[in-house]
């Protein structure tokens, strides 16, 4: 038998050891080269794997044994707890779409584009070019690189109407991902303990930020056409709030995408209140059936503060973001970044601007749409067909995911569990309500590998939602 993968030789030997007793010795080296065809190299490398996962030891000169498994006690870490007093917010667990699932799992739960959705070849060569140049060794300015934040401003720049004045590289804020410009901004813009208005659902994301900035949130009811602007009014009249934090395209859970009229009506109630908008841009490149128009190109007072990450089209591995905002609230949100991180790595910066600066930039986001098409299509097709339980409130024209509602009295915890058990990972739907939820939901996303597992994965789905509904 030839085979020349550590990995397979390490998941032979556990399977081995799961009927050995403790204290059993493996066969010698010697017979694993030959019982794998494998080098020795590549059988010690297989060893060590199983001596760090703690299931053999190894003794010189002697050989390698099944680890008996010796009860341990634990250290005691109550005294912590006295400590630390009262979390000052509310820390929630990993969020769902943040755990990993095995490898042999169908993923429907994460937010990150798998590596052939992504621009891979130009990610490698501009890290290469980055880490060759200055950016390798020099610190850069706490707000960015001035290109890169060129860069920024010039997209947005690019939908701004001649008669209103532009935003320039001077208005924009590099910060490391989405997730830290948010806590930022809401540090910035929110004093803890005052209110900000939040659309909901909405991205589980910024509800943890907002809650880690300590400030109270005040939950704006937000459907396929976004939040109704009176309902807005009335939440900025009643609470005395001066932010609100929405998703105008592409919404993360819902893929809510605002009319043009919808998008002004919001802005002037925000205007009329003296009030922010905090627009988070997340899936600008992730357009589909329709384009992204920023609301921040519409407004030359400074009442929106926009966000636009480039993690998610570009790499997971190149956190970048961008805040785009005016006035004291722009110099308020630099503050903030710099005593938390002082800058972002300008390798990291380097990069990202290497690959939207390339030419094959445009080239792949052109194919990412045709691709996204063809896989919410596929996922669409397949709950349709195999899922008729779950009730699809909107096909996104954009974005990355499906938002179905569940039957009446599911427990999501328990769905995803048992999706889970039988190999399909889903998010469960009560992480993206700033309240109770409204309703069961499960976001189900089109970017993980495997598009070809999508209809099996449904009725996974399906026969979990059958056994509490039986």
């Amino acid at each position: 038998m030839s085979n020349d993968s550590s990995a397979r030789i390490a998941a032979a030997l556990r399977a081995w050891i799961r009927d050995a007793a403790a204290g059993a010795q493996l066969p010698s080296s010697r017979r694993l080269v030959t019982e794998y065809g494998a080098s020795p190299v590549t059988v010690q490398k297989a060893l060590r794997r199983l001596v760090a996962e703690g299931l053999v030891e190894s003794r010189p000169g002697v050989g390698t044994f099944v680890r008996a498994v010796r009860p341990v006690r634990g250290a005691d870490f109550g005294w912590q707890t006295s400590a630390l007093r009262t979390p000052r917010a509310d820390l929630a667990r990993l969020a769902g779409p943040l755990q990993t699932p095995p490898p042999d799992a169908q993923a429907l739960h994460a937010g990150y584009p798998g590596p052939d959705l992504l621009p891979e070849r130009l990610v490698r060569a501009a890290l290469g070019r980055a880490a060759r140049g200055a950016a390798a060794t020099a610190r850069p300015p706490a707000a960015g690189l001035a290109e890169l934040r060129a860069w920024f401003a010039t997209e947005l720049a690019e939908a701004t109407p001649a008669q209103l004045s532009a935003v320039s590289a001077n208005d924009v804020i590099v910060a490391p991902g989405s997730q830290s410009a948010l806590a930022s901004i809401f540090r910035g813009l929110v004093a803890p303990g005052q209110p900000l208005l939040i659309e909901s659902p909405t991205y589980w994301g910024a509800i943890q930020a907002a809650r880690q900035a300590g400030v109270e949130l005040v939950p704006v009811r937000s459907g396929a056409d976004g939040p109704d602007p009176a309902d807005v009014d009335r939440a900025l009249r009643e609470t005395g709030a001066r932010a609100l934090y929405a998703q105008p395209s592409f919404a993360n859970p819902t893929g809510a995408h605002w009319s043009v009229e919808r998008g002004e009506a919001v802005l002037d109630v925000v205007r009329s209140h003296g009030a922010f908008l905090v627009e988070d841009d997340w899936a600008h490149d992730f357009g589909i059936d329709a384009d992204v128009r920023p609301l921040a190109a519409h407004d030359s007072a400074g009442h929106v503060v926009y966000l636009r990450s480039l993690t998610k089209s570009v790499s997971p591995a190149i956190r970048v973001a961008a805040v785009i905002a005016r006035g004291p609230a722009r110099d308020r949100i630099l503050g903030d970044r710099a005593a938390e991180s002082m800058y972002v790595s300008g390798l990291l910066q380097q990069a990202a601007l290497e690959v939207v600066s390339d030419p094959g930039w445009r080239t792949h986001l052109r194919r990412l749409r045709v691709q996204l098409r063809e896989r919410r299509d596929l996922l669409v097709a397949a709950v349709r067909d195999h899922a008729p339980s779950l009730a699809l409130e909107v096909v996104p024209p954009g974005g990355l995911h499906l938002w179905a509602r569940l039957p009446d009295g599911t427990d999501t915890e328990r769905l995803v569990r048992d999706c889970a058990a039988d190999g399909v990972w889903v998010a469960g739907g009560d992480e993206w309500f700033p309240a109770e939820p409204a309703a069961p939901y499960v976001r189900l996303t089109f970017i993980g590998p495997e598009p070809g597992g999508y209809a099996a994965a449904t009725q996974v789905v399906e026969r979990a939602i059958g056994r509490q509904h039986a």
